[in-house]
């Protein structure tokens, strides 16, 4: 079983005076946050402020761009080029940057969102453009894709690839994540079960079939409303299992 894993957050998701999820309780419980970057989610001040809690958490940062569908929530299907899908994160991951060097947090990474991150592994040409696009602009920084065949093939051609599996989704037959559009309360021990079952290195699909995972980092989404039960739940279970919590790049290290 892995004793050493990443719990990561999407966060950040507020927008204007409209407030989703309940950053400042959650992420302190994590080890890296996903800050949106103000398409499909958040504005300026939601990602100095995200940016903020952060830094004082001492949580490692990376940028969540998604696609431009406030209204959708970045979760609806649109049609990209590769090249257009990595502008589009490139586009994202500079502006969150430009905010937390006034705050002097570092960017780790960029961890596309929703339908994005759906492209990604869908279309092999995007997941290989976004990569390229952000390694060629900060080349220290990592890319979280979906653990299974794509994100082992881009870390195979030399990429650094965080593999992600997800605590609080199902998953089909195939291997892919069922996102739900509204997401709902989540039993916190089932999603810890599904945590645990990750770091042994397999998963039940939502009609019974066991797929195999090997993840460096695992996902609560910070839109669920009861996030950060999730996530102190997950954590109380790794800390009695005698697993490690640290940030992606230090897993990535320990991989590596």
């Amino acid at each position: 079983m892995r004793t050493l894993v990443d719990l990561n957050a999407d966060a950040g998701e507020s927008f204007g005076r409209w407030t989703l999820g309940s950053d400042e309780q959650l992420i302190p419980l994590v080890t890296s946050v996903n800050i949106a970057c103000g398409w499909h989610a958040g504005d300026p001040a939601t990602m100095h402020r995200t940016l903020s809690l952060a830094r004082e958490a001492g949580v490692s940062v990376g940028a969540h761009p998604g696609l431009p569908d406030l209204a959708g929530f970045g979760r609806r299907a649109m049609a990209l080029t590769p090249k257009e899908a990595a502008e589009a994160c490139l586009y994202q991951f500079g502006a969150l940057r430009g905010i937390a060097d006034h705050v002097g947090v570092p960017v780790n990474h960029v961890k596309p969102h929703g339908a994005l991150y759906g492209l990604t592994l869908r279309d092999e040409s995007v997941a290989d453009a976004v990569v390229d696009a952000v390694a060629t602009a900060a080349p220290d920084t990592n890319v979280v894709l979906l653990a299974g065949p794509t994100a082992q093939r881009v870390w195979d051609n030399g990429y650094p690839v965080v593999r992600e599996a997800f605590a609080d989704l199902d998953y089909d037959d195939n291997g892919h994540i069922v996102i739900e559009p509204v997401p709902r309360a989540k039993s916190p021990q089932q999603c810890a079960e599904q945590a645990m079952a990750i770091l042994r290195g397999e998963l039940v699909s939502m009609n019974g079939r066991t797929l195999d995972v090997d993840a460096d980092t695992i996902c609560v989404h910070g839109d669920r409303p009861n996030a950060a039960e999730i996530a102190e739940t997950i954590r109380s279970r790794f800390e009695e299992a005698g697993v490690e919590t640290a940030p992606m790049a230090t897993v990535l290290a320990k991989r590596q």
